[in-house]
């Protein structure tokens, strides 16, 4: 009984201050462990004995995380002022590093795109940024990636949300596009005349090669005409039949005045 007395006491005391002792790491964290201010280790996930006063520890999360880069104003290399915003994917993949080797590593990715896109954007031309995205983003990966490697980040993907421009510039490219599809719509019915020139010499040869062909087209052309009664025909006779027979009426008046 008095073992049991004595240990109460104890037992109390570790029930009421185990909550400050024992911490729990998740799976998808990391310990950073200093003792007496100094870095003691990486613990892995499960419960860690943490000694107050001596010891402290801070959790990393280890997984995924996403950035929403903000809005940025950029001037582009062909001086259009343009705003840009991007999503960021960064894993953590040395938990020391991430706590020794910057303040608020979380802070510091942001910032760091930020000033990246702004840079990168004053770099390409206003073409270059719309037409190729990828290429742009992937640029600004490879260096978010590289100055944040020795912080034991890596950037796994930048994406390019949104491109703004001034109503001025939307309503000058819309002016283009426009002129361009009319450039387009006439380069088409240039085309379409020229086939059909051609294809209209090569009826008009074959017509002049084959005898009896032209009149067998006018007779069908003057039926064709003939099946509606409100269709007014005009009869055209070729010029030598006209002289034909204003030589015969010539013949014929000589003839009279001979008699």
């Amino acid at each position: 009984m008095e073992t049991i007395a004595m240990l109460t006491p104890i037992i109390i005391i570790l029930f009421v201050f185990l909550p400050f002792i024992l911490r729990q790491i998740n799976e998808y964290e990391r310990g950073v462990m200093f003792t007496m201010g100094k870095f003691s280790g990486i613990k892995s996930p499960g419960w860690r004995l943490v000694i107050p006063i001596f010891q402290s520890m801070r959790k990393v999360d280890m997984r995924v995380k996403v950035i929403d880069v903000p809005d940025q104003d950029a001037i582009t290399k062909d001086n259009i002022s343009v705003r840009i915003n991007a999503v960021l994917y960064y894993k953590v993949m040395d938990a020391g590093k991430a706590i020794l080797e910057v303040e608020h590593f979380e802070y510091a990715v942001s910032q760091l795109a930020q000033t990246t896109m702004r840079n990168a954007a004053g770099e390409a031309t206003l073409d270059d940024i719309l037409k190729n995205r990828d290429e742009v983003a992937g640029s600004i990966q490879t260096i978010v990636d590289k100055a944040t490697d020795p912080w034991g980040v890596k950037v796994d993907a930048v994406e390019l949300k949104d491109i703004g421009l001034p109503e001025n510039m939307k309503r000058t490219m819309a002016k283009e596009a426009e002129a361009e599809r009319e450039k387009r719509a006439v380069i088409i019915k240039a085309q379409g005349e020229v086939a059909a020139a051609e294809n209209m010499a090569k009826a008009a040869n074959m017509l002049h090669e084959a005898p009896g062909a032209l009149h067998l087209r006018t007779l069908q052309s003057v039926n064709d005409l003939s099946s509606d009664q409100s269709n007014t025909t005009i009869w055209m006779l070729p010029v030598e039949v006209l002289r034909a027979i204003e030589n015969v009426g010539d013949f014929i008046g000589k003839k009279n005045k001979s008699e």
